[in-house]
């Protein structure tokens, strides 16, 4: 085995252990085994030539799983890795292997560890479990919060935008749609699983109901704070014209450019008594989820922090009713990178997360998902495998209503 002429040492935090990892005396390729776990129902479902990837700061690797979905890497070099594994259940699959009778949905597997360290041999394999979910028609396709430096070097953030697309091959009348941000406090208001199967909101938004607003299958939306044309009041690289924006979340207190001609978000809910327009988190963490539901979102319960009597009151959002999310966090540098920690979504909404590479933002990159396929008649099929750091890239240099 061929021995690494070098000595490297990684302080890191891995969930709720923080501590520095030396990995002198263990700098020799290692080899690695994961398992692919299916939940219980499924334990049929054929698990034999699944692409398993880890992914660390410096390689990425794929190996195949064996009939028993075991995959097997050689030559991994120790660090810390993100391992994600993902692939499609048709709905005969689905039914042979449940014995229920399902529509036309479509199904996604998927499974994911965060930030595991690897550091010797690993002859017993370490388990990946996997969740099942339906495929969703409409899916959060970008996500611009980054903002930028102005011409003049100074910070602009006026157009920032989230983009909105239609995966399937139906239309769909998104009239109703919910659009909401998770709370981004720099310590969570809630750990993770703390109140089971809810998020805490720091602001809601509502498509309009006075009229049907139909996306064709293909069709993107673009939600922003100000529909103008950035390119002239930026003046640089980064930022686009706006004005044919399908939403405009208003700014009621005056602040920022609005174009009376763009149809407003509606504001269900806000945590910040003179903030009316999408607070997005220009470095993260600002998790952003879409949701569905026939019930009164303005009169559901809000809660301080955690242990706290006074401050910002966030809505607690049951998960049922999310239709697609997308988990956003801080890397706060090429050392440490992403803490994930700070997770606000569970697994079976967005197993990994997406981030840009400036912890203070300013930075002009965009959060998008990637294209999977596209068909015949030039439709694209964006990635969604329900792990954002399998489906998202990041670029600097995509506008919207693109795809790449």
């Amino acid at each position: 085995m061929r021995k690494i002429g070098w000595s490297l040492t990684v302080c890191l935090a891995i969930l709720s252990l923080v501590s520095c990892v030396d990995f002198d005396g263990a700098t020799e390729p290692i080899s690695v085994k994961y398992q692919v776990t299916m939940p219980e129902g499924f334990t049929t479902a054929d698990v034999a030539n699944k692409t398993v990837t880890i992914t660390s700061n410096a390689q990425t690797l794929q190996a195949t799983t064996d009939a028993n979905g075991v995959a097997t890497f050689e030559n991994v070099v120790p660090d810390v890795y993100d391992v994600s594994v993902a692939w499609k259940m048709t709905p005969d699959e689905y039914s042979q292997i449940t014995g229920e009778m399902v529509q036309n949905h479509k199904y996604t597997v998927a499974g994911s560890v965060s930030s595991q360290l690897l550091k010797e041999d690993i002859t017993t394999p370490l388990a990946i479990n996997m969740n099942i979910s339906v495929d969703q028609s409409i899916l959060i396709s970008k996500i611009y919060s980054a903002g930028s430096k102005d011409s003049k070097n100074k910070n602009y953030l006026a157009g920032r935008y989230i983009e909105l697309y239609n995966n399937s091959d139906e239309e769909v009348d998104i009239a109703g749609l919910y659009l909401g941000l998770i709370e981004t406090n720099s310590t969570p208001a809630y750990t993770l699983g703390l109140v089971r199967d809810t998020i805490f909101m720091k602001q809601i938004f509502r498509i309009p109901t006075d009229k049907p607003y139909r996306m064709a299958p293909g069709q993107s939306i673009i939600i922003t704070n100000s529909a103008i044309d950035h390119t002239q009041t930026a003046m640089n690289a980064f930022e686009y014209n706006l004005l044919e924006s399908d939403f405009e979340a208003k700014d009621k207190q005056g602040k920022t450019t609005n174009n009376p001609d763009v149809p407003a978000l509606e504001l269900i809910y806000t945590a910040f008594a003179a903030i009316s327009n999408m607070n997005l988190s220009q470095g993260g963490p600002g998790g952003i989820v879409i949701f569905e539901t026939d019930e009164d979102v303005s009169t559901w319960e809000l809660a301080y922090s955690y242990g706290k009597t006074s401050g910002n009151k966030w809505m607690k959002l049951p998960t049922k009713y999310i239709v697609d999310g997308v988990d956003v966090l801080k890397k706060n540098s090429a050392q440490t990178g992403v803490d994930v920690n700070l997770k606000r979504l569970y697994d079976y909404i967005d197993a990994g997360y997406a981030y840009i590479n400036a912890a203070s933002g300013y930075n002009g990159e965009v959060m998008y998902r990637k294209v999977l396929s596209t068909t015949e008649d030039g439709r694209h099929i964006l990635s969604d495998t329900n792990n954002s750091l399998t489906d998202f890239a990041i670029s600097s240099d995509i506008a919207p209503r693109e795809f790449k």
